[in-house]
């Protein structure tokens, strides 16, 4: 199905791939700042709405633009670090919430009905948990292997727009864990609440955090490393998923904090990777603002959303068919038979 990007091999073949990464087709931009000054308004006044559809030319490579496969992908795994009491769930409500995304009843089916977006859910071997890295590496690299070659693997190549999301209990803490080895700062300025998490129980989380990046602190130079002794699967597959859609010229919305965290892993190894993605929304969990400007990303909104499973990711797909439509649809001053301005 993805033949345009074949499997990884290993760690060392990945971060050879990503000195190889694609730029964005400029002869479509041009296209579209061609085009966009005829368009019957004034100039400008669509904002991000211009930005966005140069955004869309420029990594799909092709001009006019299309937005006829929107595509959702959730990535579910289990963390062994939820045996230290990081969430006020057990790891079984991952395996329930997958059923539940599957039957049609969570918010993500609605957001992807509104949208036309098709909606794909993929578990990872949910029946064993990552080990639990206050203990061990979450992974060896044969899993991270794995896991990253399901994500990339996960959508077909006439896909016009991919948002990623996840589902796993414990991963705030993975992914609270990697950014605080990536970027530093202490590690109660990566951690939240996450599913509630208060008082003496997120102080825990917060220890937690901080032993964990301590245990592996002779690897945290290294984004892929950091995400295969901190992270968990369904993160793995996320960064597998925006790396092949990099390849295959996918624009990519990134959904809340968690898969930003996935996203900060691949962006620690090059600071371009992450060029063909647009970030969706400002979580509610209180790092997720903080992640964005390290890697100098502006949300499309800010509504105090913090459900994870694609939830943001899928709402911005109207925005971004707005973007599209508009660009596509405008008649032309000439077209028209407006003036425009002397």
């Amino acid at each position: 199905m993805m033949s345009f990007f074949q499997p990884i091999l290993s760690l060392d073949d990945l971060r050879a791939r990503l000195k190889e990464l694609p730029v964005k087709d400029a002869a479509a931009v041009n296209a579209v700042r061609v085009r966009e000054p005829l368009l019957t308004k004034p100039p400008g006044s669509l904002g991000k709405l211009e930005e966005i559809v140069e955004w869309l030319a420029g990594w799909q490579g092709s001009y006019p633009t299309r937005m006829d496969t929107p595509r959702v992908r959730i990535f579910a795994g289990n963390h062994g670090v939820v045996s230290e009491g990081v969430s006020n769930y057990p790891s079984e409500v991952t395996t329930q919430m997958v059923a539940n995304f599957q039957t049609g009843g969570a918010a993500i089916n609605q957001l992807c009905e509104i949208s036309r977006a098709e909606l794909k859910v993929i578990s990872l071997e949910l029946e064993r948990p990552t080990m639990n890295f206050t203990k061990a590496d979450a992974m060896s690299e044969e899993e991270f292997v794995a896991a990253f070659n399901i994500g990339a693997d996960s959508f077909p190549y006439e896909t016009d727009l991919l948002c990623v999301g996840e589902m796993g209990i414990g991963n705030t803490t993975a992914a609270a864990a990697i950014c605080h080895a990536i970027f530093g700062e202490q590690a109660s300025d990566w951690t939240g609440p996450g599913t509630g998490v208060k008082g003496q129980g997120f102080e825990n989380k917060v220890r937690v955090v901080g032993d964990a990046v301590s245990l592996h602190k002779l690897i945290c130079n290294n984004g892929l490393e950091v995400l295969r002794c901190l992270g968990g699967r369904e993160l793995v597959a996320i960064a597998g998923a925006l790396v092949a859609a990099r390849f295959g010229r996918v624009p990519v919305i990134l959904d809340g904090y968690v898969a930003t965290a996935a996203a900060a892993a691949v962006f620690s190894v090059s600071s371009n990777a992450l060029e063909h993605c647009i970030a969706s929304h400002v979580s509610a969990e209180p790092a997720h603002r903080r992640l964005l400007e390290k890697l100098g990303k502006q949300a499309l909104f800010d509504f105090g959303m913090r459900l994870g499973e694609a939830s943001g990711a899928a709402l911005a797909i109207p925005i971004v068919k707005a973007a599209h439509t508009c660009h596509a649809g405008m008649a032309t001053f000439d077209e028209a038979g407006v003036s425009e301005k002397d």
